[in-house]
């Protein structure tokens, strides 16, 4: 055993990480030397035979890139996947246009490069998200592109300490996110997922059950449907490590649900309804941008992250840029 405990091997990466008192975050494993140049089958292994090891390090770390192994395509990538064994979660009510690739493998937020995606957690503004996220750097990008990450219980720390009431209040009445969808997808909006693959149907009377099961409203208008979710809460408590979290996507729909159907001031609220306060949102997305960590693509990097401990959030890039994700129970 103390020979396949040696497989990954713990990395720095030098202003790519924060360090605090216990744990480095993200921790990057890379493979030893010593077993290298192993192929995809020892990988997968690996992952398999150490799961405990592996699982107690994104408890403690919130997220892990693997670094330097043979994944070199999406098949591959989707072996990565299934070694870890968590439970595959369908892509329902979320709002980012994908593509299946193959098996569990998607394309990441498919919006034009020029466009950032602000931090969130994954689909936040749902009641059933997934708590394990995966992403694969198939094609690493001209420049830019990272997909930077930040730890939610740190941001919820420094917003409950500069803004008790604002977060008294979120946390009182949680939040109210309202998107207008299209009936087919827009790739043009960083949100333009449609009615029909938002709820995998092209039946509106399908889409509204399954709309309702998600504890959301559905309002048919002339060439779409407005979906009103909430409230939904804000904080959450993260029992797995006894912690309150930054869960939701505030930031992400006050600052960027925008395209021609989304006013994105009013894609999210108090969860009575009443406005946000604009200056405490852009304040939130600057500390934000202080706490978090943006690791440049290498090709075959995979990324797995905690959705319970951290938000994402993705720059703008010159192409050619390819970035596949799994989502997990």
């Amino acid at each position: 055993m103390a020979d396949q405990v040696q497989y990954f091997i713990e990395t720095q990466l030098p202003n790519h990480q924060k360090h605090y008192n216990s744990f480095t975050f993200p921790s990057v494993l890379t493979p030893n030397p010593a077993s290298s140049p192993s192929p995809l089958s020892l990988f997968t292994k690996e992952i398999k035979s150490q799961k405990p090891f592996l699982d107690s390090l994104l408890l403690k770390a919130g997220a892990i890139l693997f670094r330097g192994f043979p994944v070199q395509t999406a098949k591959d990538f989707n072996d990565v996947v299934e070694a870890f064994g968590f439970e595959e979660l369908p892509y329902v009510g979320g709002a980012a246009p994908r593509t299946n690739v193959v098996g569990r493998v998607f394309t990441a937020n498919e919006s034009p490069p020029d466009q950032k995606i602000p931090f969130h957690h994954e689909m936040a503004q749902v009641p059933e998200f997934p708590s394990k996220l995966f992403f694969f750097c198939e094609v690493e990008p001209g420049s830019g592109g990272e997909t930077p990450i930040v730890l939610s219980h740190i941001i919820y720390e420094r917003m409950k300490e500069k803004y008790p009431e604002f977060v008294s209040r979120l946390e009182e009445h949680g939040l109210l996110y309202t998107r207008v969808l299209g009936e087919g997808d827009d790739p043009s909006s960083p949100i333009g997922r449609g009615w029909k693959s938002t709820f995998l149907t092209t039946d509106k009377s399908v889409a509204e059950e399954r709309a309702a099961k998600l504890g959301m409203k559905l309002e048919w208008i002339e060439d779409g449907v407005k979906s009103i979710m909430g409230p939904i809460p804000a904080v959450k408590y993260d029992k797995s490590r006894q912690r309150k979290i930054w869960f939701n996507s505030m930031v992400a729909a006050y600052t960027g649900w925008e395209d021609a159907r989304n006013d994105p001031v009013k894609a999210v609220t108090f969860g009575d309804g009443k406005p946000l306060p604009a200056d405490i949102i852009y304040d939130c997305l600057k500390i934000l941008e202080e706490e978090c960590v943006a690791i440049p693509w290498k090709k075959g990097d995979v990324l797995l992250i905690d959705n319970w401990a951290v938000l994402h959030s993705r720059r703008p890039f010159d192409p050619p840029r390819r970035v596949l994700a799994s989502l997990c129970k």
